[in-house]
């Protein structure tokens, strides 16, 4: 469940990385997951600092990614990622993706930070997942990094803190973009997304920002980071790094 790489301490730091479990789109059809380099880009990141990472899922058991993120893929659109390429040629990596822990049974106190991976099956899976918005309150709350990217922002759009306050109201985010939003919907010729990211953390008071579509792009605020889309895996992951301070 976790790799890591030599490091000077004796306790590294330890990064749950959250990917969807498979689900089907109610809007087009057909079988979703979670998006390669989202994971891929900065697992490699976490490693190359020297941290152990866990991925995990709400339900727990076998992962897939998207089928076009797979750089494999018969369209080609991924076909560049060789980072995710070279994650999926490695064997006990991709094992990590065979028997993924559930949620339910992973506790906060054991791990210095939380980033939730994007991709189609989060948009149709975290609005339920109940096990996923206590986490991220439980890391907010004992002041641990508390990431999301991409379509996996939607996990925090429900997230209340104790107190019964939205944990996004107030605060300067990102995630995938309205702009996205078009290209992708005309690209395929219909909308894709049963909501919009960016309207619904509008609504709840959130100061969304965005740069220029599919580019690279996270921000922080305190401890709160996210990443823009698929492309800022590993400036998400880097806001991370330096917010552990190691």
């Amino acid at each position: 469940m976790s790799a890591s790489r030599s490091t000077t301490t004796s306790s590294p730091k330890h990064v749950l990385m959250v990917v969807s479990n498979p689900a089907e789109s109610t809007t087009i059809g057909g079988p979703v997951g979670f998006w390669a380099s989202e994971l891929t880009h900065p697992f490699l990141a976490f490693h190359e600092a020297g941290y152990d990472v866990t991925i995990a899922s709400p339900d727990g058991g076998r992962v897939t990614f998207d089928a076009m993120s797979d750089p494999r893929h018969e369209s080609g659109y991924a076909r560049d990622d060789m980072i995710s390429m070279g994650f999926i040629h490695t064997e006990e990596r991709m094992a990590l993706l065979d028997e993924t822990p559930s949620l339910r049974d992973l506790r906060q106190a054991d791990y210095d930070a939380i980033v939730v991976c994007g991709g189609q099956g989060p948009m149709f899976t975290f609005r339920e997942a109940e096990r996923l918005h206590d986490l991220l309150a439980a890391f907010y709350e004992a002041e641990k990094p508390t990431a999301a990217l991409c379509h996996g922002v939607c996990a925090f759009l429900d997230v209340r803190l104790p107190d019964g306050s939205l944990l996004i109201k107030g605060k300067t985010m990102t995630g995938f973009a309205n702009s996205e939003e078009d290209f992708t919907d005309d690209y395929v010729g219909q909308a894709v997304m049963p909501f919009r990211v960016e309207d619904e953390a509008n609504a709840l008071g959130a100061h969304y920002v965005t740069a220029g579509p599919f580019m690279p792009f996270a921000i922080r605020d305190g401890r709160l980071i996210t990443g823009q889309q698929q492309y800022s895996g590993t400036k998400t992951a880097h806001l991370v790094i330096e917010a552990l301070g190691i």
